[in-house]
């Protein structure tokens, strides 16, 4: 699976970067099917810190999460959480159609 980071107006660190990374790669545990990750980090106005996480899945559209925070690692915990719901909710769905 392949996992960018990228910041927009904003410095990505090397921690936040990792922490990023790592957060990303739990994505693929929920729906196996994942190819990629886009973490998209960046300012929003104040110490408000702005997080988009783009999964691309195969056979289907990718699946966007957003989240804000004053701590940016808060906002990729929150972040992750949305979309591994969802990716979760997705695969509950092509199981169930699969069963009947």
């Amino acid at each position: 699976m392949n996992i960018t980071v990228t910041g927009r107006q904003f410095e990505v660190t090397d921690p936040i970067r990792a922490y990023a990374r790592e957060k990303a790669a739990k994505l693929e545990h929920f729906f196996a099917r994942t190819t990629a990750v886009e973490v998209v980090i960046g300012p929003r106005g104040g110490h408000i810190h702005d997080v988009e996480l783009i999964a691309h899945v195969e056979g289907h559209e990718h699946f966007v999460a957003h989240s804000r925070d004053d701590d940016v690692y808060a906002a990729i915990d929150m972040t992750e959480h949305k979309l591994g719901k969802r990716l979760r909710r997705y695969k509950d769905r092509l199981l169930r159609s699969q069963r009947s």
